[in-house]
């Protein structure tokens, strides 16, 4: 089954179009010939029989109510051009009007006497079908109650092969005429499909051979909506690979200011030049350009690197974040003293590992100190955290691409550091976002709630703290 269902979607729609007709012809054989014809023989047989009665029936009345025969009288109410009505009386079949030579032979009226023989007052009605010399009869029998007479009534097969032929005809023509028309929409909306489709692909081929070209579909359905995702992931696309070959660009330019500092610096003591006054800050000037250099390398690599790092050592590993804001904001404090920060933190505990938490909290505390014009504040609650501070209020654009690699703030240096805190959060099945406040700014982690019973001390498997990875140990690995 599986092996159809791979052959059958490599067809191009237009042929999975032209095979699902065919099998609908195929089923519509099988219907008609196996369960159709055999409805309208049963619906032609209850018809036959229907009419046998209620032609019967003024015959059986009189019967019933005066007890003796009127020939005359039968003879009118049985004249009737499909079927022959007679009377059965003592094993002698006698017939209405002298239709004798019209229709029937001795054969079927022995058989029409057999059958009257088996009626009484409580089984009083039969009916059914007899072939007899190659040629079928439809009959009724109805025992008259009030006398002992049989009204028997047949015909041969003339009638309802006719009718049968008309309804198969009509039925048959009905049915072709509406899968004709099904045929024409399904046609026409298939049609409706591949030409934009085809619209779609001869873009992206386009897109692949670096033209510039527009995708207009005018639809609001699903085709529509992948058209409109393409248009957009194409200008997202265009517009990162600006946004990275600007980042390349200041990349260069702020890796080569502290490597031509560290170069002409070490240039000048080597001549016994102190280009700083003396040759312990001289050195320091260079330590300082070359920490610069590290930190810039070690984010490139820990971009690169972060999602194999967390995918493959992070099950069930979790860490305190209480521990891990803590020792951030401790560090932090010295990179602008005068700026207040106001912790409301609980113990509690995040799925993944401590040295992600850590650059992650790391990386929006720094965004924070850029911009914060009198306080930092962080509020740390189970499986949600927020770092608010008073600065200047992000515009809407901004917003929109906050957490998009080499996407730089008015104030950002590298474009990278809110990009980690987003696969840092993704990895680890957290969402993040930053938006606006009344007093500035917040970016916020959290998790939304599962409708299942919450973890225990017991059930953390480990809680993992992992000592700073320096730029050595990730070139390494």
């Amino acid at each position: 089954m599986k092996k159809i269902k791979d052959t059958f979607h490599k067809l191009s729609l237009t042929k999975q179009f032209v095979s699902i007709i065919f099998l609908c012809l195929i089923a519509f054989l099988i219907f008609f010939f196996a369960i159709l014809r055999t409805g309208i023989n049963n619906t032609i047989e209850t018809q036959m029989f229907s009419m046998l009665q209620n032609n019967q029936r003024p015959i059986v009345n009189l019967l019933e109510n005066e007890g003796n025969v009127n020939e005359e009288l039968y003879a009118y109410l049985s004249k009737n051009s499909t079927q022959v009505d007679c009377l059965i009386s003592d094993g002698v079949l006698h017939i209405f009007g002298g239709r004798e030579d019209k229709i029937g032979n001795n054969e079927l009226y022995k058989y029409l006497i057999v059958e009257s023989g088996q009626l009484s007052r409580s089984n009083n009605v039969k009916h059914g079908i007899v072939r007899i010399n190659d040629m079928e009869y439809y009959y009724s029998l109805v025992y008259c109650k009030n006398s002992d007479y049989v009204v028997a009534s047949y015909m041969d097969n003339t009638y309802p092969s006719s009718f049968r032929s008309i309804l198969v005809d009509s039925t048959v023509y009905l049915i072709i005429l509406a899968f004709i028309l099904v045929f024409m929409v399904i046609l026409i909306w298939v049609f409706s499909i591949i030409q934009p489709l085809g619209q779609i692909k001869e873009y992206i081929k386009q897109i692949n051979m670096g033209k510039e070209v527009d995708l207009n579909i005018n639809r609001g359905d699903e085709i529509g909506q992948v058209a409109n995702a393409i248009t957009l992931m194409k200008d997202e696309l265009t517009k990162q690979e600006k946004a990275k070959e600007e980042m390349i660009h200041n990349i260069s330019h702020d890796l080569k200011t502290p490597i031509a500092t560290i170069k002409s610096y070490g240039e000048s003591i080597k001549d016994g030049i102190y280009p700083y006054g003396d040759l312990e800050s001289s050195v320091d000037v260079i330590i300082d350009n070359a920490n610069r250099l590290e930190k810039k390398v070690y984010n490139l690599l820990y971009l690169n690197r972060i999602e194999y790092l967390l995918t493959s050592d992070s099950e069930g590993v979790v860490t305190n974040m209480k521990e891990v804001v803590e020792e951030v904001v401790l560090n932090s404090a010295v990179i602008r003293p005068e700026i207040e920060v106001i912790t409301d933190i609980e113990e509690v505990f995040f799925d993944g590992l401590l040295e992600a938490w850590r650059v992650c909290i790391e990386n929006i505390m720094d965004n924070a100190f850029r911009y914060a014009k009198s306080y930092i504040k962080i509020e740390v609650r189970e499986d949600d955290l927020k770092i608010l501070n008073d600065g200047p209020k992000m515009s809407e654009e901004r917003i929109q691409t906050l957490f998009h690699p080499f996407e730089k703030g008015e104030k950002g240096k590298f474009g990278l550091g809110l990009s980690i805190v987003s696969k840092v959060t993704k990895t680890n099945n957290y969402n993040v976002e930053g938006y606006n406040t009344e007093d500035g700014v917040c970016f916020r982690i959290y998790r939304k709630p599962v409708e299942e019973k919450k973890k225990t001390n017991s059930s953390w498997k480990k809680i993992e703290r992992i000592k700073e990875t320096n730029y050595e140990d990730v070139k390494k690995k």
